[in-house]
């Protein structure tokens, strides 16, 4: 047999005798099964196996100092140099913060926004306290009072940045979409009384009569293609008449 190397293995145990195994390897390509014979006695079992090249390590200090000279002389080091170099003339891709940003996503959760009427311009929160009940970090704090028309007046509405996890669950409860997540990110101060104000969060009130504010915007708010995605109804069509 060309190309054929033949290594003796003696394995041994507690439970059986001294055992010899003569595995005999072919020269395949990598990954190929290679036949092994396991002679034990009188019994001869043949399995199939998959052959691991590995290097062998060095056994005396003259060994060990040809691998040193090899990794560092060879060409791996040489593959190093080229990729450094390679990079060395790609465009760069730092950012000069704070005069450049960074674009965001659409669904990106910072500081909240409370949203105002297109039209009106009047306040969308109607004081339900729905995302006051579902924060996880208790963050949230809604005080209101009944108005003359019968109707919840919200006197104060306050979320504490520094227990906010930025879950975004008070955005998808809000039934009037009166609380969106917002894209700012930067909120450092050198007091807590800055964070979490109503009027840090409400959107401006020319903003909002000007149509200047964005309806689909951060997460929590539904996206421009929502209504197309609504599945039509046995009764559409007398939506479509009028």
């Amino acid at each position: 047999m060309d190309n054929v190397e033949k290594v003796v293995i003696t394995n041994t145990s507690q439970d059986s005798p001294l055992e010899k195994e003569c595995i005999t390897k072919e020269h395949y390509p990598s990954g190929d099964s290679l036949q092994i014979v396991k002679q034990s006695g009188s019994i001869s079992t043949k399995q199939d196996y998959y052959f691991v090249s590995m290097e062998s390590l060095p056994k005396n200090s003259f060994d060990s100092l040809k691998r040193s000279v090899k990794f560092s002389l060879g060409l791996d080091l040489f593959k190093g140099m080229a990729l450094t170099i390679k990079e060395f003339f790609s465009k760069p891709v730092t950012l000069q913060y704070p005069f450049e940003a960074q674009p965001l996503s659409p669904r990106y959760r910072a500081v909240h926004n409370l949203q105002r009427m297109l039209e009106s311009g009047n306040e969308r929160c109607i004081g339900c306290g729905l995302c006051e009940k579902i924060c996880t970090s208790n963050c949230i704090r809604i005080l209101t009072h009944e108005g003359e028309d019968g109707r919840k007046k919200i006197d104060s509405y306050t979320i504490n940045l520094g227990r906010c996890i930025y879950c975004g669950l008070c955005a998808e409860v809000c039934p009037e979409l009166a609380i969106v997540m917002g894209t700012r990110f930067e909120n450092a101060s050198e007091q807590r009384a800055h964070f979490g104000l109503k009027e840090d969060l409400l959107k401006d009130l020319e903003e909002a009569r000007f149509h200047k504010q964005l309806e689909f915007e951060g997460f929590g708010s539904p996206r421009p293609s929502a209504d197309k995605e609504i599945k039509q109804t046995p009764l559409d069509y007398k939506i479509n008449e009028v």
